[in-house]
């Protein structure tokens, strides 16, 4: 096992059976942290007490943000320390987290478009995951040059918050498109490196680096594609 398979770019040697299985695991836990992220959106859009709460006040909503930020900036720390059975506890609560403040796509965008946006997020998210897991290319070289772009994304997002232009917006979103699909492949490959490290919390940190690159994926294309109420 390597002696820090958390910093350490370098894949590590495994058989093919186990990085099957490792990637197996974690598609896994991105696709049900994903089920669970749409169960807790959709139990807010069917009561109307809980968008009282969540979605009537702001304090709560942008608190619930805050909350988001927080644990996915602690998860890569946490998981790193903790038992398997908290890391994927700490996994579950973020993405439940999640679709408690994603519900309000569900009043903002016809349900047509939320569902045929996310069919064309998931036929994106395959496609670059498996060229990712299978290209013989080293994607390395495309993590700087995805982050960089990451940054100057959220960076103009805020700005254009007070700013309130479509045509940024309609830009920006086109540019999250080719960050999120580019980081799909980046981080498919990254992922399957870590299949000999023989650590299941790896196969959660990697689940919640796909489902985040999933979500902003999906994000980015709802707003171009998605159809306003």
């Amino acid at each position: 096992m390597p002696a820090d398979p958390w910093s350490t770019p370098t894949p590590y040697e495994s058989s093919a059976s186990a990085e099957a299985t490792f990637l197996a695991k974690v598609y896994r836990w991105m696709a049900g942290g994903l089920a669970l992220t749409g169960l807790f959106a959709y139990a807010v859009v069917t009561s109307p007490g809980l968008q009282r709460v969540i979605l009537g006040n702001r304090i709560v909503f942008f608190g619930l943000l805050i909350g988001e930020l927080v644990m996915v900036v602690a998860f890569s720390r946490v998981v790193q320390r903790a038992t398997f059975g908290t890391a994927a506890a700490m996994f579950l609560a973020y993405c439940a987290l999640s679709g408690l403040t994603f519900s309000v796509i569900f009043l903002a965008y016809t349900r047509e478009s939320i569902a045929s946006t996310f069919f064309i997020t998931g036929g994106t998210f395959a496609a670059m995951s498996a060229y990712g897991t299978l290209t013989k290319k080293d994607l390395t070289g495309w993590g700087q040059f995805l982050m960089m772009g990451l940054i100057g994304i959220v960076i103009a997002l805020v700005v254009n918050i007070f700013l309130r232009s479509d045509a940024l917006g309609f830009v920006l979103s086109c540019a999250g498109v080719v960050v999120f699909t580019g980081l799909t492949a980046y981080d498919a490959q990254r992922i399957k490196g870590y299949a000999g490290a023989g650590d299941e919390r790896l196969a959660l940190h990697g689940a919640l680096q796909l489902y985040l690159d999933f979500v902003n994926l999906f994000l980015m294309l709802l707003r171009l594609f998605g159809r306003r109420r």
